[in-house]
């Protein structure tokens, strides 16, 4: 067994598309619009499917905004450097919302960035 993808629903998809291609570098690996069920799926990420887990984004056409909860943490995604990834993200216009630095308790390098929606991408810096 091996994870596949993780779901999120977005509520403008071409920006959400925009960002995690744009900013956070990620390629576009398939879209399906289904308008019958009137929603699209965009499967995206930095490897292929068949390798790497991915993220689904889905876009039902006729809803805006999700309400995000409080039980979905975050994305994470591994980095080189934490600092130079958020001034990077920053440039491309993406939303650093937790600089970078030692996590709470620890001492592994984390910063959060936020997607258009609100979801949350925790970016942690790779161990030398």
């Amino acid at each position: 067994m091996r994870i596949l993808h993780t779901m999120i629903r977005v509520g403008e998809l071409e920006r959400s598309l925009k960002f995690y291609t744009e900013v956070l570098g990620m390629r576009m690996l398939r879209r399906q619009d289904y308008p019958e069920g009137r929603f699209t799926l965009a499967f995206i990420g930095y490897g292929a499917e068949s390798e790497n887990a991915v993220i689904e984004l889905t876009h039902n056409w006729d809803t805006a905004s999700y309400d995000l909860g409080n039980g979905f943490g975050h994305i994470a995604l591994e980095v080189e450097n934490a600092a130079a990834a958020c001034a990077e993200i920053r440039q491309r216009g993406g939303k650093v919302v937790r600089e970078a630095g030692p996590m709470k308790h620890g001492t592994t390098v984390i910063a959060f960035v936020e997607d258009p929606d609100g979801y949350r991408i925790e970016l942690i810096e790779r161990k030398s």
